[in-house]
Order: C-alpha cells, then structure tokens, then sequence
C-alpha cells in the first residue's frame, strides 16, 4: 500500500507563517503536522512508501525532511510555484500515480489535520470491507455543513453520495480527507477527470467514484483538528494532546 499525502497547497491564510514554508511541516507540540500523521500511519504495517505531493515553491523543505526521515519518503514536485497556477488536489494524484507508475492500494490524506485517534483503525477497517473507504464525523451546525463534503449513507455503512458545500445538506455527516482507494479504483482517476469531476477539492473524487464503484464510510472514533488559519494554529498548538485512543 501506498500513502500519497496531499501538500501542495499554499496555506494563503496561514501567511506570515506559510508564506515561504509549508504547512504540513509546521510544528504541533514535539512533532510537525506530518509526523503526527506518519508515525502513527506506520504502526499498521501496512504502508511500504510514503510520497508527498508538493507544489515546486515547497519541494526543497520537504525533500530535506524526508532525507532525514526514518520512513521510505519520496517527494513528488508538481511543477506549480503559485496558489493561482495549482493544479488542484484531484489532479495532483493523478500526476503523482503517472509520474511514480503507481498501480496499488492507496491510503490519501490531507498533509494539515491532526487527529487524536489512531488511523490504524481507518485502516482495519478498509482492509476488513474489501472496498474503497471513507471516514465521517456528525456535524450538528447546519452553516458547517454547507462548507463541507457532506455523504448520504445506506445500509451498512454503505456510502451512497457525497457532496462538496451543499447549500441543503442531505445529512450530517461530514466526510473529512482521509480517503483509501483500492488498486482498481484508483486506476479510474483519470476517467473521472476526463468525465469533469472537480479537481480542486479531493472529496469531488469521492462523489465521483460513488457512482462508479462500491465505498464505505467508517465513523470516525476520535476528533480532528483542521489547521486553516493562524487562529486554528494557535489553538490546536494550546491544546492538542496527542493520539489518545
């Protein structure tokens, strides 16, 4: 298995802070965002390379990273060097499965959330469905449901749709990005960009690939922690504690 994590963002809302520095490599307490996130990933056994997808502007800090790195790291430059001229989460897969000749499972997340719970439990649970999968979380409010990626289940935990800042949310579950696609899902990427799938938000694949194959949801058993702004920075700095379960 494959672990693509998502890093070409320009965190425009982070400046001063990102305005020549990546977010992902921020620190929260002892560990930047990504160490969190990796460390954990790899008690599952289950991941053999880790490949960050990086914007040109970035590269160099994470391939400095990742050269000290105890894990099997590779850096994946897109080639853009600006927030205008960024191809967008979908097609940065995309480039990244040509590029490295991908044909595995993959597990794909975003590079700037923190959780408190264990993502080997997301894990066991694809491995155990046999499909594509999903995490989800209940959002009570309404106005953060309509600036999310909010799924419509079916028996099962079936995931029946998903869709990206609905303006009448079909439920209340919101699916943040944490995603694992089969081998042969991930090989029909490119038709959903060919069929006009939207490419800039990575829950837009989900909502494609529901209708061409068979996912789950799995809901999440913890909390995460969205750093988008100085602000969320600040707090999550404060007050985050760890993988606690």
């Amino acid at each position: 298995m494959k672990c693509l994590i998502l890093a070409a963002g320009y965190a425009t809302r982070l400046y001063p802070l990102t305005e020549n520095f990546p977010k992902p490599l921020l620190k929260v307490g002892e560990k930047t965002i990504l160490d969190w996130l990796l460390d954990d990933i790899d008690t599952a056994g289950f991941v053999d390379e880790y490949i960050v997808i990086s914007n040109h502007k970035f590269a160099p800090h994470f391939e400095e990273w990742a050269g000290a790195h105890h894990l099997p790291i590779t850096v994946v430059d897109d080639g853009t060097s600006t927030n205008e001229t960024r191809l967008g989460a979908v097609c940065d897969i995309q480039f990244a499965i040509e590029k490295l000749h991908l044909d595995d499972d993959m597990l794909i997340i975003a590079g700037d959330n923190v959780l408190d719970f264990s993502l080997t439990h997301f894990l066991r649970y694809a491995k155990e469905k046999g499909t594509s999968c999903t995490m989800r979380y209940y959002e009570a409010d309404t106005k953060r449901l309509t600036k999310s990626g909010v799924a419509e289940l079916g028996d099962g935990d079936v995931l029946v749709s998903l869709e990206e800042k609905p303006a009448e949310p079909k439920s209340h579950w919101c699916t943040p990005p944490f995603y694992f696609y089969k081998a042969e899902d991930a090989r029909k990427i490119k038709d959903a960009i060919a069929d006009g799938c939207v490419t800039d938000a990575p829950g837009s694949l989900v909502a494609w690939m529901c209708k061409h194959s068979i996912l789950h949801s799995m809901e999440m058993p913890g909390s995460r922690y969205d750093i988008g702004n100085l602000e969320s920075y600040e707090m999550v700095k404060a007050t985050y504690k760890g993988i606690e379960k």
